[in-house]
């Protein structure tokens, strides 16, 4: 038996906290700024001079009053959606069907707002708006609560089941607003029964921008509390780091995927029902517009973190409101932001390869 002495285990490699920690931060900023110029390029391409592009999509979304009401108005429900894809994330899950449960969302605060409206007095409108809103997340979260059990029981990947699921979502909304639930003085545009023009949801003060915006806001925050600081979020993070390591510990992992898949589908249910409470007064297929499937991009560059969706819902709602002033001054198709969206989607996917294994 060899007795002699063994060299003392050499501890392994390990960057320092700080270098850590700057990795985390100048990665995603890196991304962006590559997003940022793979659009130049693309600008550049067809013909027109990307500073100007840039800066009118600043004009568009910043530079006055006007353009800042725009961006918070379109900023309030990527709030919300950007949380339904945060909250599962927290749970290690990729879903990314915020668009449906937007949509049945929608649907169901139209189904139950609008007869409550209808029959209440004007001073007791709020129940209607309570009603509305608790029938948006209930529709989503249980939308949402079948991709967690899939995940849960059957194994099934969360990503391709909930945009399957996105699509059904919408088919059954289509269906129902253009078929059996379709108002009848609703001609070019199917969209169901009304809400009272006095039962809509009124702005804040001194802004056009609708009380959904603080409700995003508030949401954001208490997810952060709860994440960050409760029990629930930390066995929600453990879960989502290392399932088998959460279960040989005892923690319901199948449990807490499921709930985290119910709290992002009542999410994005909120911001349907407050978009018809809110701005279109009824179920239709404006209220389809891509809020869920740019919620994703707005998780993903705030890194699935709760406080950091806010500016970044604002930093898309900007660009997104850009989109006609490109569209009159410099000629460019309103797409043209879907582009700039795309491409940054794009970079901050290719970006997460080179962050820290301990900060993804």
């Amino acid at each position: 038996m060899d007795l002699a002495p063994r060299a003392p285990l050499q501890a392994s490699a390990r960057p320092p906290a700080g270098s850590l920690w700057l990795r985390g931060w100048l990665v995603p900023v890196g991304s962006v700024l590559a997003g940022l110029f793979a659009f130049g390029l693309f600008v550049a391409a067809i013909g027109h001079n990307p500073l100007v592009v840039f800066a009118t999509i600043a004009e568009g979304g910043f530079a006055s009053s006007f353009a800042w009401q725009n961006t918070l108005l379109r900023a309030a429900p990527l709030i919300l959606t950007g949380l339904a894809v945060a909250l599962p994330a927290q749970a290690g899950l990729v879903v990314i069907g915020a668009e449906g449960a937007l949509a049945l969302g929608a649907l169901a605060a139209s189904v139950v707002a609008v007869p409550i409206a209808s029959q209440l007095a004007p001073q007791a409108v709020p129940l209607a708006w309570l009603a509305g809103g608790l029938a948006g997340m209930a529709a989503g979260g249980a939308w949402y609560a079948l991709i967690g059990l899939f995940r849960a029981r059957r194994g099934l990947n969360e990503t391709i089941s909930s945009l399957l699921m996105s699509y059904i979502a919408i088919a059954v909304f289509n269906h129902l607003v253009e078929g059996p639930l379709r108002d009848a003085a609703s001609l070019n545009k199917p969209s169901t029964l009304p809400l009272p023009a006095e039962a809509m949801i009124g702005s804040l003060p001194g802004l056009d921008v609708h009380w959904g915006l603080l409700l995003g806001i508030v949401a954001c925050l208490l997810a952060q509390i709860v994440i960050s600081r409760s029990t629930w979020g930390f066995s929600l993070r453990v879960a989502g780091g290392n399932p088998r390591a959460a279960m040989l510990v005892g923690l319901p992992v199948g449990t807490l995927i499921v709930l985290a898949c119910v709290a992002g589908g009542a999410s994005a249910g909120l911001a349907g029902a407050i978009e018809v409470m809110a701005v279109h007064g009824s179920a239709n297929a404006s209220v389809l517009a891509g809020y869920g499937t740019t919620g994703i991009l707005v998780s993903f560059m705030a890194r699935h973190q709760p406080l950091a969706v806010i500016p970044v819902a604002v930093l898309m709602g900007g660009i997104a409101a850009a989109g006609s002033l490109l569209q009159r001054r410099l000629d460019m198709p309103d797409a043209t932001t879907m582009v700039l969206q795309g491409l940054l989607f794009v970079a901050i996917l290719a970006g997460d390869a080179f962050r820290p294994k301990d900060q993804r």
